[in-house]
């Protein structure tokens, strides 16, 4: 939970990670309509190459959007910047280079809050760079967690069911299920549930509700 108080203008850092599926996006997009409500002027940027829902919208798995900006680089930031922007939201931190941790400092700094959503481990279980840095600067760092599909507890690891040994594959439940330390395995398993109905479950449940 963060402590952020709408009422003072010092630059702050917030982090919220976690491994897919455990809501890091949701959350970032709840604090981000927050903000709105306070009547902050907020930007939202994210990588050009997570495309996986929306071009130009951060979105949850849950369909959950927000406009963005996408970029290329996190240097990009400083290009785009308004200069009444009070709340800068940045989706897949772990997609960005290790300037990305510069960039956050520098935004801090000029009395920005920035809140940073991204996984913290990769799909071996090793740290995700540049999150883990962010984690430690970070005023308030928030970990999500998702249910295990395998037995139904607490989730705090990412495991790949295809495609190759790259740390970069965006990709969602084509690709990707949440596991328990228990049942996590550091390389490529086969999926425990079919990724399809999981996705048509998905969207059938959001359009009800």
């Amino acid at each position: 939970m963060s402590d952020f108080s709408y009422g003072h203008s010092r630059g702050w850092i917030e982090v919220i990670v976690g491994s897919m599926f455990s809501g890091k996006t949701e959350e970032l997009i709840r604090r981000l309509r927050r903000a709105e409500f306070a009547r902050l002027q907020i930007q939202v940027f994210k990588p050009i190459i997570d495309n996986r829902y929306s071009d130009m919208a951060v979105t949850s798995h849950d369909l959950t959007k927000i406009d963005s900006l996408p970029i290329q680089k996190a240097t990009e930031i400083f290009t785009y910047i308004k200069p009444g922007t009070k709340v800068v939201g940045i989706d897949e931190g772990q997609f960005f280079e290790d300037d990305l941790v510069e960039v956050v400092q520098g935004l801090a700094a000029q009395g920005v809050r920035v809140i940073i959503a991204g996984l913290d481990t990769d799909w071996q279980g090793k740290p995700f760079d540049p999150m883990p840095t962010l984690m430690a600067i970070a005023e308030s760092v928030s970990k999500q967690h998702a249910v295990c599909v395998v037995c139904g507890s607490s989730a705090s690891r990412t495991q790949r069911t295809a495609g190759g040994d790259s740390q970069v594959l965006v990709g969602t439940h084509d690709a990707y299920e949440a596991r328990c330390r228990h049942h996590f395995k550091p390389e490529v398993d086969q999926p425990t549930l079919d990724w399809k109905l999981q996705r048509e479950a998905m969207v059938e449940n959001h359009l009800e509700a």
